[in-house]
């Protein structure tokens, strides 16, 4: 599925086709799969899940959450930008899918974001400054705005340069980190 989608994105995509590039029968292919939307959403899922274990392996608890951040970001943006041809796929094509896409990517938004909250509001090393607990609000909003940046990337062919991306990305996740310390009212 995944060569069929870089060669034509999912609305041109045939079983015939996934079948023919994965050297399998129609038969096989419909052992493992009910049809194309199953293969795709199949795809999404193992590409979402290895996006966030490249983010987990980043993790280097003995640092300050700043560190963490900035590293786990920047190796979940090299990821991304390894397979730039996919992602207008999985970022894009998974609204082709309608109320299922929309649910799968929910699901993969909300691994995302609960995963930054987990590390930020993670006990942090003694000379860390102290914050109040990242809200799951602010987490999606970190997330939503990077998901922006990656889709105006792959809509200007710049995926392959996602992890120049990192800076920025750190900095939105870092102000929204910090504005949950704000006081109440602020």
């Amino acid at each position: 599925m995944a060569q069929a989608l870089t060669a034509q994105g999912y609305a041109a995509v045939t079983i015939a086709d996934v079948v023919r590039l994965a050297g399998v029968s129609r038969r096989t292919f419909y052992e493992h799969f009910d049809g194309k939307q199953a293969c795709f959403e199949a795809l999404y899922r193992a590409a979402s899940g290895t996006a966030l274990r490249t983010l987990r392996d980043a993790i280097d608890t003995s640092q300050p959450w700043q560190n963490q951040l900035e590293r786990a970001l920047g190796a979940y943006l090299a990821h991304l930008a390894a397979g730039p041809e996919l992602l207008r796929s999985l970022f894009v094509d998974i609204h082709h899918l309608g109320d299922a896409g929309a649910a799968l990517r929910r699901e993969t938004m909300t691994r995302l974001a609960d995963f930054m909250c987990e590390t930020i509001n993670r006990p942090q090393p003694a000379a860390a400054p102290t914050l109040r607990p990242l809200t799951p609000q602010l987490s999606m909003a970190a997330v939503g705005a990077i998901n922006e940046l990656v889709l105006i990337a792959i809509e200007r062919d710049e995926a392959a340069q996602l992890a120049c991306l990192t800076p920025a990305a750190v900095r939105i996740v870092r102000a929204l980190a910090q504005a949950g310390d704000l006081p109440s009212g602020s």
